[in-house]
Protein backbone atom coordinates (compact mmCIF):
# COMPACT_ATOMS: atom_id res chain seq x y z
CA UNK A 1 0.00 0.00 0.00
CA UNK A 2 1.73 3.34 -0.78
CA UNK A 3 1.76 6.15 1.53
CA UNK A 4 -1.12 8.01 1.16
CA UNK A 5 -3.11 4.36 1.41
CA UNK A 6 -1.35 4.53 4.59
CA UNK A 7 -2.38 7.62 6.19
CA UNK A 8 -5.37 7.59 4.85
CA UNK A 9 -6.11 3.89 6.73
CA UNK A 10 -4.83 5.38 9.67
CA UNK A 11 -6.86 8.97 10.00
CA UNK A 12 -9.74 6.40 8.56
CA UNK A 13 -9.39 4.29 12.13
CA UNK A 14 -8.95 7.91 14.03
CA UNK A 15 -12.38 9.19 12.01
CA UNK A 16 -14.03 5.72 13.43
CA UNK A 17 -12.77 6.30 17.06
CA UNK A 18 -14.31 10.09 16.79
CA UNK A 19 -17.57 8.87 15.96
CA UNK A 20 -18.17 5.97 18.15
CA UNK A 21 -16.97 8.19 20.93
CA UNK A 22 -19.57 10.64 20.10
CA UNK A 23 -22.27 7.80 20.07
CA UNK A 24 -21.12 6.55 23.55
CA UNK A 25 -22.94 7.78 26.50
CA UNK A 26 -20.34 8.16 28.40
CA UNK A 27 -17.02 10.33 28.22
CA UNK A 28 -14.12 8.73 26.36
CA UNK A 29 -10.99 9.47 24.83
CA UNK A 30 -11.73 9.21 20.96
CA UNK A 31 -7.56 8.41 20.52
CA UNK A 32 -8.42 5.39 22.69
CA UNK A 33 -11.23 4.15 21.14
CA UNK A 34 -9.13 4.37 17.90
CA UNK A 35 -5.97 2.71 19.23
CA UNK A 36 -8.14 -0.33 20.61
CA UNK A 37 -10.31 -0.27 16.92
CA UNK A 38 -6.50 -0.53 15.26
CA UNK A 39 -5.32 -2.93 17.66
CA UNK A 40 -8.49 -5.27 17.22
CA UNK A 41 -8.10 -4.19 13.38
CA UNK A 42 -4.24 -5.85 13.73
CA UNK A 43 -5.16 -9.09 15.71
CA UNK A 44 -7.98 -10.13 13.87
CA UNK A 45 -5.90 -9.71 10.56
CA UNK A 46 -8.36 -7.40 8.79
CA UNK A 47 -5.57 -4.93 8.63
CA UNK A 48 -1.49 -6.10 8.08
CA UNK A 49 1.42 -4.26 9.77
CA UNK A 50 2.61 -4.03 6.11
CA UNK A 51 -0.41 -1.81 5.72
CA UNK A 52 0.61 0.83 7.82
CA UNK A 53 4.10 0.01 8.39
CA UNK A 54 6.08 3.12 7.00
CA UNK A 55 4.05 5.74 7.67
CA UNK A 56 4.02 3.95 11.53
CA UNK A 57 7.88 4.55 10.83
CA UNK A 58 7.42 8.16 10.36
CA UNK A 59 5.51 8.82 13.12
CA UNK A 60 7.32 6.71 15.49
CA UNK A 61 10.80 8.78 14.52
CA UNK A 62 9.05 11.99 14.90
CA UNK A 63 6.93 10.94 18.07
CA UNK A 64 8.95 13.75 19.92
CA UNK A 65 6.95 16.61 18.35
CA UNK A 66 3.62 15.49 19.77
CA UNK A 67 4.88 15.85 23.69
CA UNK A 68 5.83 20.20 22.38
CA UNK A 69 2.08 21.02 22.82
CA UNK A 70 1.91 19.44 26.72
CA UNK A 71 5.16 20.89 27.85
CA UNK A 72 4.41 24.39 26.86
CA UNK A 73 0.86 24.30 28.64
CA UNK A 74 2.71 22.35 31.72
CA UNK A 75 5.55 25.46 31.45
CA UNK A 76 2.63 28.24 30.72
CA UNK A 77 0.70 27.09 33.87
CA UNK A 78 3.65 26.53 36.28
CA UNK A 79 2.30 28.81 38.81
CA UNK A 80 -0.78 26.55 39.28
CA UNK A 81 1.60 23.72 39.51
CA UNK A 82 4.23 24.70 41.93
CA UNK A 83 2.37 24.24 45.11
CA UNK A 84 2.06 20.88 44.50
CA UNK A 85 5.24 20.28 42.45
CA UNK A 86 6.61 17.99 45.14
CA UNK A 87 3.70 15.51 45.81
CA UNK A 88 3.58 15.15 41.28
CA UNK A 89 7.23 15.02 41.13
CA UNK A 90 7.12 12.20 43.62
CA UNK A 91 4.18 10.41 42.40
CA UNK A 92 5.90 10.32 38.85
CA UNK A 93 9.17 9.09 40.72
CA UNK A 94 7.86 5.91 42.19
CA UNK A 95 4.92 5.37 39.32
CA UNK A 96 7.46 5.14 36.15
CA UNK A 97 9.29 1.92 37.48
CA UNK A 98 6.65 0.50 38.53
CA UNK A 99 5.22 0.86 34.88
CA UNK A 100 8.03 -0.44 33.65
CA UNK A 101 8.16 -3.62 35.56
CA UNK A 102 4.38 -4.45 34.53
CA UNK A 103 5.56 -3.93 31.43
CA UNK A 104 8.35 -5.91 31.34
CA UNK A 105 6.51 -8.87 33.51
CA UNK A 106 3.85 -8.51 30.78
CA UNK A 107 5.83 -8.88 27.90
CA UNK A 108 7.91 -11.89 29.49
CA UNK A 109 4.63 -13.53 30.39
CA UNK A 110 3.47 -12.56 26.53
CA UNK A 111 6.49 -14.45 25.39
CA UNK A 112 5.80 -17.07 27.25
CA UNK A 113 2.94 -17.82 26.23
CA UNK A 114 3.60 -17.73 22.81
CA UNK A 115 6.92 -20.30 23.22
CA UNK A 116 4.19 -22.64 24.54
CA UNK A 117 1.52 -22.25 21.95
CA UNK A 118 4.20 -22.35 19.56
CA UNK A 119 5.30 -25.99 20.96
CA UNK A 120 2.04 -27.54 21.20
CA UNK A 121 1.22 -26.82 17.64
CA UNK A 122 3.78 -28.32 16.55
CA UNK A 123 3.18 -31.54 18.19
Amino acid sequence: MNVVGQIALIFGVCLAGEGIAALLPVKFPASVIAMILLAILLLTRVVKPRHIERVSNVMLANMALAFVPACTSVMDKFEYIKPVLLPFLLICVVTTPVVFLITAWTVQLVLKLQRGKGAKGRA
